[in-house]
């Protein structure tokens, strides 16, 4: 066992995403967080068509209107009741399920043609537990189902990030002064959760689990190398056929200058 136990991250990160100001953000999110999110649903799509999908961590439910586009057998889940509730109220007519995708017991072995885990989730789960996920999604994937997974880059620019004043100019003053607003009202509060959560950092070669910038620093995420994301994934059974960057939405090759990178998106195999 490392450093920060299990219980240690489920506590503080679903603490964070069941604030009512984090439930309004993820409301309002929608389309595709980056190209390589993109490109990766896109590389899959054809196939999927028409399969029965599971959607992990669907938070409000960004992801329901692009997977169901592939197909109406869909089923979206999240560890967070906060989250499910919203995303419940936002899609009426999806099957939303309150569930922890380290037991999916509720769903059958080879249910699924296509898995979908985005926006990074799989590494609000920590280091001892993230390979018990692996293995249920592995589970309820059929033959020759398909994995699409995204995790932060432990070579990435987001990696030890820390609070900074700073603030993205514009010549709209309106926008500026909100900006500006935001920001003193962030700060502090990042500040605060950075130096709180900050002895549950731990580095290694191959992953690390670092406080992370997003919702003013309030959770702490699992960062893998490609290679380590690569093993994890082999390990429980799936192989990796193409990895996307979240920058440009390109191919990553093996031997690839990664420290650009914020985060990966894999497209695994179950064979």
């Amino acid at each position: 066992m490392s450093g920060a136990r299990a219980a240690d991250l489920d506590t503080i990160n679903r603490n964070t995403w069941k604030l009512p100001g984090t439930v309004r953000v993820y409301e309002h999110l929608q389309g595709w967080t980056d190209p390589g999110e993109h490109a990766a649903l896109e590389h899959v799509a054809d196939e999927a068509r028409g399969a029965p999908i599971l959607d992990i961590g669907v938070g409000a439910g960004r992801t329901i209107p692009l997977l169901r586009a592939m197909s109406p057998d869909y089923v979206g889940i999240d560890y967070t009741a906060e989250m499910v509730t919203a995303c419940r109220a936002r899609h009426p007519d999806a099957r939303i399920e309150h569930m922890d995708a380290r037991d999916l017991g509720r769903f059958r072995d080879g249910q699924f043609g296509l898995a979908v885990f985005s926006f990074n989730g799989i590494d609000a789960v920590h280091v001892d537990d993230r390979q018990q996920v692996l293995r249920e999604v592995h589970r309820v994937l059929r033959s020759g189902g398909i994995f699409v997974v995204s995790a932060h880059n432990r070579h990435g620019p987001g990696h030890g990030e820390r609070p900074q004043l700073h603030l993205d100019f514009t010549w709209n003053p309106l926008k500026l002064g909100w900006r500006a607003l935001k920001l003193a009202r962030s700060l502090p509060r990042s500040v605060r959760n950075a130096r709180r959560l900050r002895a549950l950092n731990e580095t290694h070669d191959d992953w690390s689990i670092m406080n992370c910038g997003a919702h003013d620093f309030g959770i702490v995420v699992v960062y893998t190398t490609l290679a380590e994301q690569k093993r994890q994934l082999s390990a429980a059974g799936f192989e990796v056929e193409i990895v996307f960057d979240n920058v440009a939405g390109r191919p990553v090759a093996d031997d690839a200058d990664t420290s650009d990178i914020w985060w990966f998106h894999y497209i695994a195999r179950k064979p």
